[in-house]
């Protein structure tokens, strides 16, 4: 277990201590409002904690409070590990950005995509090309989500299964077989669209590393980083440390107990996520936060090469665009103007559009039930934010957080 605590003076980093208690204050109003059922966050500069705050329930029925050895389902913060293992790939000469997915996966040899009709009925034509693995790093193969529900073809994923996951009882393999039969958003390469594309990563590094996705993140991400709280699910004498997940109750906006998809991280799951499966705690995540802002390397272990990283944080849009120009679909609680998506993250490429105190540069993503992470290799800071509040829209929980940071930074 990974003992998280302040380990600097703020000031000794750039950092006014009654500024970052701003942070404490705010989120606490999210409790004594009932918006919250619990919060923690990490605040670093230059490798060192400088600020931790935590307040509320990580079971609000059994009384249990938030820790710092917490266990949270991070869902789509399982994306930029999932992306970084893909690289390890690159990496190793064993695959190429450029080289198509059917090369591994044949099911995805003869993509088409939609053009016209309905969920009842479509027109289809082939794609003008293949979708290569670039695609899948940066969610611009024509891929989708069933719970956008903006388009034909999302409706024929939720009729497929795939609605707020993956389909049940389908392991990875299965998985990247079903989404193959579905038509595609676009042409492969033109637009952007948030989808199950780290889904079909993940299978595709099972493929080409011949491990289960599972045993590769443990074996070469998670050992070598010390995360030994991160898995698919939490081991069995870990469950109590488990969060409660929460829904805001339709009537009173409280949080609303959500047993059902609580069994996610309780349980083994027949499919191994690499686009939102992952628990971990607060110290585990940190750690990976740090291995990316020091480039690819954390106490002497080096995942990635310092220019990997870079590239990966390098906005790949088609054109350079932002998320609002060349997204297809709402996904957060507010606009992603400014900010474009690399291999595997979101990035900041215009603070004044984006209308943000944060740095050029920022990369950064979060998870379905609010929480969040993003690293500032400018100013060398790493930011974490852990709750279990579903859907990340419900609150701008992301905009309050980066500002509430940033003005405290006062060097």
């Amino acid at each position: 277990m990974i003992e998280l605590k302040v380990d600097v003076d703020p000031a000794e980093v750039g950092f006014d201590a009654e500024r970052l208690r701003r942070i404490d204050q705010h989120f606490d109003g999210y409790l004594e409002r009932k918006r919250l059922p619990g919060y923690l966050a990490v605040v670093t500069r230059n490798g060192k904690v400088a600020h931790l705050a935590s307040n509320g329930q990580r079971d609000i029925e059994a009384g249990l409070p938030v820790e710092t050895d917490t266990i949270w389902r991070v869902y789509s913060m399982t994306k930029p590990v999932t992306s970084v293992a893909a690289m390890m790939l690159v990496e190793a000469g064993l695959i190429d950005l450029k080289d198509p997915i059917s090369r591994w996966l044949p099911e995805f040899s003869e993509p088409r995509v939609f053009a016209g009709g309905s969920s009842v009925k479509q027109a289809t034509v082939p794609a003008a090309e293949p979708i290569r693995l670039w695609h899948l790093l940066t969610h611009t193969a024509g891929l989708t989500y069933g719970f956008h529900r903006t388009h034909p073809v999302d409706a024929l994923y939720r009729e497929a299964g795939f609605d707020l996951g993956t389909a049940p009882g389908l392991d990875l393999a299965g998985v990247s077989e079903a989404i193959a039969r579905l038509p595609l958003l676009f042409q492969p390469g033109s637009e952007w669209n948030y989808s199950v594309a780290t889904d079909i990563l993940g299978r595709l590094i099972e493929v080409v590393s011949g491990q289960p996705l599972d045993v590769f993140f443990a074996e070469r991400i998670f050992a070598p980083l010390g995360m030994h709280e991160t898995g698919f699910q939490a081991a069995a004498g870990d469950l109590d440390r488990l969060a409660a997940l929460y829904v805001p109750h339709p009537v009173t906006k409280e949080p609303f107990r959500h047993d059902e998809l609580g069994n996610v991280g309780r349980v083994a799951p027949s499919c191994f996520s690499g686009g939102g499966g992952l628990v971990s705690t607060a110290g585990d995540f940190h750690r990976f936060a740090q291995m990316l802002v020091r480039g690819g390397e954390l106490d002497g272990v080096r995942l990635l090469g310092p220019r990997t990283v870079r590239l990966m944080a390098t906005n790949h849009l088609p054109g350079g665009a932002d998320l609002e120009t060349c997204g297809r679909t709402g996904f957060s609680e507010a606009p992603y103007d400014g900010f474009g998506f690399g291999l595997g993250f979101s990035v900041l490429d215009d603070p004044v559009k984006a209308k943000t105190l944060a740095s050029a540069g920022e990369f950064a993503w979060g998870g379905a039930a609010s929480t969040a992470f993003w690293v500032d290799p400018d100013e060398d800071i790493t930011v974490l934010f852990f709750t279990q509040l579903l859907p990340s829209s419900t609150y701008p929980i992301r905009v309050e957080l980066r500002n509430l940071v940033y003005q405290a930074l006062v060097d």
